[in-house]
């Protein structure tokens, strides 16, 4: 079974196109669910008006299915609650666009 930090991995390969940091240390990675073979990731966007909603979930969707074997189904939920702000970028992120 895929683990938590599998999934998590995966996720670290797919960037966000306008900025060049991957959506986990961007933050936009909020949970991730796992039951046998099925996985579902709730995510959110920097804005609602993202243009680039439909790409970055099935980059995400596609990313899990390419690395992790087990994983049968994948299941991206945008969510918009908590709103993303710039305090949710890891420390990584945050070097990447060299703010520290």
């Amino acid at each position: 079974m895929a683990s938590q930090a599998d999934i998590l991995q995966a996720l670290r390969g797919v960037n966000d196109p306008e900025v060049g940091v991957n959506i986990v240390d961007l933050g936009l990675v909020y949970s991730t669910e796992i039951q046998g073979g099925d996985v579902r990731i709730a995510m959110t966007m920097t804005t609602p008006a993202c243009p680039m909603h439909s790409y970055l979930t099935e980059e995400a969707r596609e990313a899990i299915l390419s690395q992790c074997d087990e994983v049968e189904k994948v299941n991206v939920e945008l969510v918009w609650e908590p709103p993303w702000s710039p305090r949710m970028i890891s420390e990584k992120g945050k070097r990447q666009l060299g703010w520290l």
